[in-house]
């Protein structure tokens, strides 16, 4: 049975009511000054910098001793103009505060090359807390730049608190929900509902908060639900479905937000479950795609959960044909330090826009006109389902901003081993998107599968180059190997990759390794002639000349070109918590050959029929009737 309901709304901000009843807010809070973070894990620096001085912080206020000097010229204090001169129709922001003591308070702007100019300044002088208004025009930021406060005493303290930005919406705000997936993470979820509860601006903005559990450990069972349930009341949609991946989770939500007619849709806030939130987050994606001139998507940038001062992307595009994504936009910030500074040691923010192509679902809101105007994202189970559903809305009109400033701590991607299961998924969707959203180049394409294969077998990752063939193989069956929405696609690589031990990571202490094969051998710098090397390489493995028996490579050093110089390979898993033992096998690598050169050559052959035949089933994938069908059959 499908939930189609609509928890009634409680929220308090008069805005947003006004909004949900049709007539566009005359103001609209847009973000909030804060000055501690979420957890103490999180460097309060993202959110004001101290430059001199003392000063102690809370969550919404900031005590300035004397002579002290506090900049928000910072990856959350930063009001990113640019991207809302570019995208929006506002026309200035207002900066409300409430102020005691003595000191001063200036607006401040960047220009696109980071040089600081003042727009606007208050004295304060009074021992009784006092509004400050201050007032910034977007009207000269159409590259880049931003405006932010800075804060200074000189004999005397100054308490700032309750700092807001304040924009005129100019347009009708759609109700938003917001969908948080999850499988087996009780513990995260829980903490990102109460992280969402604990925050009554962020929850005033939601009307319901859905949950798709699609795990064996059901949240519902956990001790701390009920309490959550009871607080959140009926704004809490939880509903439970067999595992469809990250792409049948999400489209639940945005399937029972456009359940009725369009003028009952709801905007929907996708996000992950086991993420550090932020709930600020949640009021400035709503307040941005209130303000859009268009219906956007708006997407929050990931900071990695293990640096959390470090931002993994904040705009990036794919190439379905070279089967990558996550490519850095040129003028992107791209795995940054974001309390560092530049050469000319100014902070380590995004000034000059970059757009991005698609975001990634960890946090993104996706409007409900979007949904309506292209459909539903594909069955594809995980990876590539919001690439492709990014440049499927792009081909519509409909735009994605990575918006600066909004950002979830993620568990990093660098700690993540690329040899797992689920690569299967990113190689099958990559190419599914390619039918899709290319004019799918075979050269390019068949060009890519060969060199990865190449390098996989040349260094003992026999599963890895079978998760590659089958993904391959997988995707020239055609559009019907999504008929379960890949459910057993799941289960089945799973299967294949379990005859191949070197995917399988082992605690160092189980690894039973000789001191002899404990030396630690480092690579040395990528080869500049990379077809050369690898049939050297090969060489020297089909002679049996390789220079090292065994060996222990590190995580980093693990490059093709240096592995296959082993016959035993001991390399460091990506999470660092083991290692992965890779063994020169004959029979294996002749047996990945001979499949390779076949399913390649049906990937040249086939390829394009099978991308039409992937092109013409696109409507009927991503529609609303295969999803009901999925959901119905679960």
């Amino acid at each position: 049975m499908l939930d189609s309901a609509r928890p009634s709304r409680t929220d308090d901000a008069a805005e947003d009511l006004a909004a949900q009843n049709g007539v566009a807010p005359r103001t609209l809070i847009a973000q909030r000054g804060l000055f501690t973070g979420p957890s103490a894990l999180v460097p309060e620096d993202l959110y004001a910098e101290i430059l001199r001085g003392a000063a102690r912080r809370t969550r919404d206020r900031i005590d300035l001793t004397a002579a002290t000097h506090v900049s928000t010229n910072s990856y959350w204090g930063r009001f990113h103009a640019t991207y809302w001169q570019r995208w929006t129709a506002v026309s200035e922001v207002r900066v409300s505060l409430r102020a005691n003591g003595h000191g001063r308070v200036w607006l401040m702007a960047s220009d696109t090359n980071k040089v600081a100019r003042a727009v606007d300044t208050f004295p304060v002088d009074s021992a009784k807390p006092t509004t400050v208004q201050l007032v910034g025009s977007i009207d000269r930021f159409v590259d880049g730049g931003g405006l932010w406060l800075e804060l200074a005493t000189e004999t005397a303290e100054l308490s700032v608190s309750e700092v807001q930005w304040t924009v005129e919406a100019n347009t009708h705000a759609r109700p938003t929900s917001i969908t948080i997936c999850t499988f087996n993470r009780v513990d995260d979820c829980l903490k990102t509902l109460e992280s969402i509860l604990g925050d009554e601006m962020a929850l005033g903005r939601v009307d319901i908060v859905r949950v798709v559990d699609q795990g064996t450990d059901p949240i519902e069972s956990s001790e701390q639900y009920p309490a959550i349930s009871h607080a959140l009341g009926d704004r809490l949609a939880y509903m439970r479905q067999p595992n469809l991946g990250g792409a049948g989770g999400f489209t639940r939500g945005l399937y029972e937000a456009t359940a009725d007619t369009p003028a009952e849709d709801h905007d929907v806030l996708l996000m992950d479950d086991d993420v550090l939130l932020d709930p600020e987050i949640i009021v400035r994606l709503t307040a941005f795609a209130a303000c859009t001139t268009s219906p956007t998507i708006v997407g929050g940038q990931m900071l990695n959960l293990l640096h959390p001062a470090h931002v993994h992307i904040t705009a990036e595009y794919a190439d379905p044909e070279r089967l990558e994504a996550g490519q850095p936009v040129q003028g992107g910030l791209h795995e940054a330090y974001l309390l560092g500074r530049d050469e000319r040691f100014l902070p380590n923010v995004l000034d000059r826009r970059a757009d991005t192509i698609y975001n990634g679902w960890w946090s993104c809101l996706i409007p409900a006109a979007v949904v309506r105007g292209i459909g539903y994202p594909l069955p594809i189970f995980f990876q590539w389902d919001d690439v492709e559903y990014g440049y499927r809305a792009r081909e519509h009109g409909f735009a994605t901003v990575a918006l600066p400033g909004a950002g979830v701590w993620h568990s990093d991607f660098g700690w993540k081993d690329w040899d797992e299961w689920h690569r299967y998924f990113n190689l099958r969707n990559a190419l599914i998107t390619a039918a899709l959203r290319t004019p799918f180049n075979r050269r390019k394409i068949c060009a890519a599968v060969t060199e990865l294969l190449a390098q996989y077998l040349v260094a003992m990752q026999y599963g890895l180059a079978a998760t590659l063939l089958t993904a391959v193989e997988d995707f020239l069956r055609g559009p019907s190997v999504l008929d379960d929405g890949s459910a057993s696609a799941a289960a089945e690589i799973r299967r294949i990759r379990a005859a191949y031990p070197e995917t399988t990571a082992v605690p160092l202490a189980e690894a039973g390794l000789d001191v002899r094969e404990s030396v630690v051998h480092l690579a040395g710098g990528k080869p500049s002639k990379i077809v050369r090397t690898w049939v050297k390489r090969a060489l020297l493995q089909a002679t049996g000349r390789v220079p090292f028996r065994s060996g222990m490579v590190p995580a980093g050093e693990a490059h093709w070109w240096h592995v296959s110089l082993f016959e035993r390979a001991i390399v460091t898993d990506m999470a660092e918590n083991g290692v992965r033992i890779r063994t020169r096998d004959q029979d294996r690598l002749r047996e990945l050959t001979t499949r390779g050169v076949h399913t390649v050559r049906r990937l040249w052959n086939e390829g394009p029929q099978v991308a039409r035949e992937w092109k013409a089933a696109e409507p009927r994938l991503t529609s609303r009737e295969t999803w009901a069908r999925l959901y119905d059959a679960v």
